[in-house]
């Protein structure tokens, strides 16, 4: 008996939904319908400075107006982030992780400095510097003088060692598009991420460690989201891989870009589902936005 189909929609409430949220649950909604699938709500607010009850609110209102409905309770990462602590601890125990203790004010200095001679830094695929990574060369008690001092750190994937520990290449399965039109068996290159960050003082998971997991102990199989994420699916399978976490079917749709070109923001208020609701716009004009 085949497993029944899971999708799920997981905005962070950290702003208002706009139309390029709107085209996601909807998708999602839709193909779990179709399906015979379920539909979860997950609401990704683990960003505790930023996030607050009233954009939650208005994403329940929002998502009730488009005329979605999803199972209940709702996960809250808020509520789960022992979860968290504990996957980053497995991680401490193997030696895949390790603790960086340079600020980003710090890096962009040196990058800069770097750059200023005419040479290029690495960057990843959003276009970010990579990590320099020394302080994978401090010593175990240095690193510890650190922590037990408290210096402000983020636990880093330590990116080559974790590599090593594969037994064969990362792929995933591809049923959307990539921003190349990428699709079908697609093999991952989350060396090209560097080590990135898991964890930081001022949060217990980063989005890549928090999803990785939310997704696997929600038992989701279809991971619909926009295209913006492509590359990161790369850093999701590794951490499944290194996490022993299944492996879903992965869905990337295009992206709604403003009249910029530029992907839409939740700043951007004109294109915000709420504002299209309050000028008398009906959800069935909305869907016909994506046609």
């Amino acid at each position: 008996m085949s497993k029944q189909p899971v999708f799920r929609f997981a905005p962070s409430p950290n702003g208002q939904l706009h139309l390029g949220h709107a085209l996601s649950a909807l998708l999602n909604h839709d193909m779990a319908k179709a399906n015979g699938g379920r539909f979860l709500l997950r609401i990704e607010d683990i960003d505790i400075a930023r996030c607050t009850p009233e954009f939650e609110a208005g994403i329940v209102d929002d998502l009730g107006w488009l005329g979605l409905d999803w199972e209940k309770p709702v996960r809250r990462q808020s509520e789960h982030l022992d979860l968290y602590r504990q996957a980053l601890g497995t991680l401490i125990d193997r030696d895949l992780v390790y603790p960086s203790f340079l600020t980003r004010g710090a890096i962009k200095v040196m990058v800069g400095e770097f750059e200023a001679k005419g040479r290029s830094w690495p960057r990843d695929p959003d276009g970010a510097p990579l990590y320099p990574g020394e302080e994978r060369k401090l010593s175990p008690s240095a690193r510890q003088r650190m922590l037990a001092g408290g210096k402000p750190h983020a636990w880093r994937l330590d990116m080559a060692r974790a590599l090593a520990t594969l037994d064969a290449p990362l792929t995933w399965q591809e049923t959307g598009t990539g921003p190349n039109g990428e699709t079908g068996a697609i093999a991952a290159d989350p060396g090209a991420w560097g080590d990135v960050v898991l964890s930081r003082s001022d949060a217990p998971s980063s989005y890549h460690l928090a999803v990785t997991l939310d997704d696997a102990l929600q038992g989701v199989t279809h991971v619909v989201r926009g295209r913006d994420l492509f590359h990161a699916t790369s850093v999701h399978r590794l951490l499944q891989g290194l996490l022993d976490l299944p492996e879903p079917v992965y869905h990337h749709h295009r992206l709604i870009l403003g009249a910029d070109g530029r992907k839409l923001s939740k700043s951007n208020r004109d294109t915000g589902i709420a504002a299209f609701r309050e000028a008398g716009k009906t959800p069935d004009d909305v869907r016909a936005m994506f046609l």
